[in-house]
């Protein structure tokens, strides 16, 4: 059955990631603020690594999210716009130039060479996810941020360009397309991130976000206001719990319990005191447990945590932004809660860490305003940024109101063609 249309200002996120499964559902106001409406979120099943690897079992735990965040908001969405974290991201800035020969630098002209840059045939087969414009330079003057109504004899841009490989990205539409879903738009899980818990002062002197995942950690750097980089290593907090399941043979829900109650990446001297009881795998519920001392689950999960970072490091390194790009890390995502992780980070990264949490949205609840939640909630600014620039183009675009049917009307109106 297809789905009615969208109410005028609605906006749709799903976040398809390999722990769990998120929508919000949310009305854009017309102060340019968002208003959640409705909240679903569930266990993932079906993912792994932020890629489908059972269509059967993702369109359920799709369905059943949407399913909720619908009814919540008693609407319907018939759009939604779409999260990446699989298909290895990869970043590149290519620069477009087109000669003016003089004239005003307008609309089209932009329209023109952005589409000649979405046109680029990325290398390798890569799917082209984000073509973001970085700046703009005339006749060799850089660091313009709108050019239009300028004059020169040439106009360039420089884009950043998002790729992923296009098997996964087609899997996970085709996914959400037999929820009776269409896509509006993707972005990039660490784009999302950073839209949700970034300042603009942040973005504009410098900053890398991470956000650590269930199964990818990614990350975005900002540079004067503008994504300038995106990566993203599979390596997420699920990861931390096979290790302390493989490490104290047990289940794995109990490795995740253990995990968010107990678990730590710093050491403390409390730690060889504090004993665990730890249910063996295999064993009944009432059966043999094994005793462990804290610092053993402490000595699991920070290897696997330090090697996270010393990975982004080296990314960063090899982008040549390890120092261009600020001394400032923002955390985020649902692994980045784990106790200590922020001192960790700023011992690798040597930077200044906080954590980050989705901001400026009305009638989120606090259940659902964590790190956890960061990328569905910035799938919403994306969409609100989008929307407001459409509202703003349709704006431009309109033609006058015609003038009512009264005899002064229309005499104004011949006078307003005629003079």
């Amino acid at each position: 059955m297809s789905k009615p249309k969208l109410r005028h200002g609605l906006i749709a996120a799903l976040d398809v990631g390999t722990t769990k499964v998120c929508c919000f559902i949310a009305r854009a106001n017309d102060d340019g603020s968002l208003k959640v409406l409705g909240i679903g979120h569930q266990l993932s099943r079906g993912m792994r690594n932020g890629a489908v690897v059972d269509m059967d079992e993702a369109e359920t735990a799709i369905r059943a999210t949407v399913d909720a965040a619908e009814q919540m908001a008693e609407e319907r969405i018939r759009e939604v716009i779409l999260n990446v974290s699989g298909g290895q991201p990869n970043s590149t800035n290519l620069t477009v130039e087109v000669a003016l020969n003089g004239h005003e630098i307008g609309e089209a002209d932009i329209r023109r060479m952005l589409d000649h840059a979405r046109n680029h045939n990325p290398a390798g087969g890569q799917e082209l996810v984000h073509s973001i414009p970085v700046g703009f330079t005339v006749d060799g003057n850089e660091g313009i941020r709108d050019p239009r109504g300028m004059f020169g004899e040439s106009l360039a841009v420089t884009l950043h360009l998002v790729t992923a490989a296009p098997g996964p990205l087609r899997n996970l539409s085709t996914v959400v397309h037999r929820c009776h879903l269409d896509i509006e738009t993707r972005v990039a899980s660490a784009y999302a991130s950073a839209l949700a818990c970034l300042v603009d002062d942040e973005k504009e002197l410098g900053v890398t976000c991470i956000d650590m995942g269930g199964g990818t950690t990614s990350i975005a750097v900002f540079q004067g206001g503008h994504l300038v980089y995106t990566d993203s290593i599979p390596i997420g907090g699920l990861h931390v719990t096979n290790d302390i399941a493989r490490g104290l043979s047990t289940p794995l829900t109990q490795a995740e319990r253990m995990k968010t109650l107990y678990g730590s990446v710093i050491a403390s001297p409390s730690d060889d005191r504090e004993i665990l009881k730890v249910p063996l795998v295999g064993e009944d519920d009432d059966g043999a447990t094994n005793q462990v001392p804290r610092s053993m689950l402490v000595q699991i999960i920070q290897p696997r945590l330090e090697e996270t970072f010393e990975m982004v490091r080296s990314r960063l390194e090899a982008a040549g932004l390890d120092k261009a790009a600020g001394r400032r890390v923002v955390l985020t995502g649902g692994a980045a809660q784990l106790q200590g992780v922020r001192d960790l980070a700023a011992l690798v990264l040597d930077k200044q860490v906080r954590l980050g949490r989705p901001v400026g949205l009305q009638g989120l609840p606090e259940a659902t305003g964590g790190p956890a939640f960061s990328a569905c909630a910035g799938l919403l600014r994306f969409g609100l940024q989008n929307y407001n620039a459409e509202s703003q183009s349709k704006a431009a675009r309109r033609p006058e109101p015609e003038p009512g049917d009264g005899k002064l009307a229309r005499i104004g109106s011949w006078l307003r063609k005629n003079f």
